[in-house]
C-alpha cells in the first residue's frame, strides 16, 4: 500500500487483503500526524485500492475510529469499484456509510474476525 498526502487528506492505494495487511499497519500507524482540513475533515481516497477483504474492512473501520478519536472526522471518498463491490458481498455498507454521520455506531459486521 502507499499513500499520498494531498490537500486536507489522504488517497490509500494497493491491496487491503489477508496478504498485504502487514504492510498496511505499518504504513497507517506512520499516518497519526495527518492535519485536517478547516472544520477538522479528512478526505481518506480510496479510488486506488485494488482488492480488499474482510480483515482490510477491520483495519480501515479500526483506524478510522482511531481518527475520530483525535477529533478529526473522517470521510471516505472515491471508493474504488472493487472496494464497492467487497463491501455488498460482505454486507458493510452501513458500516462504512456510517463515517458520513457525525455519531457512527460500531459495525457489528466488523467485530466477528474471520
Amino acid at each position: 500500500m502507499t499513500y499520498e498526502k494531498y490537500q486536507a487528506g489522504i488517497k490509500l492505494s494497493g491491496h487491503w487483503n489477508h496478504s498485504g495487511l502487514v504492510h498496511q499497519i505499518e504504513l497507517l500507524s506512520t499516518l497519526h500526524q495527518l492535519e485536517p482540513a478547516e472544520g477538522n475533515h479528512l478526505r481518506i481516497d480510496c479510488s486506488e485500492i485494488h482488492s480488499v477483504d474482510r480483515g482490510g474492512f477491520q483495519l480501515l473501520f479500526v483506524w478510522i475510529q482511531c481518527i475520530r478519536m483525535c477529533g478529526i472526522k473522517p470521510m471516505l471518498v472515491n471508493l474504488s469499484a472493487v472496494m464497492k463491490k467487497a463491501m455488498k458481498k460482505f454486507g458493510l455498507e452501513t458500516c462504512f456509510s456510517d463515517f458520513y454521520r457525525d455519531f457512527p455506531d460500531m459495525c457489528p459486521m466488523l467485530v466477528c474476525t474471520i
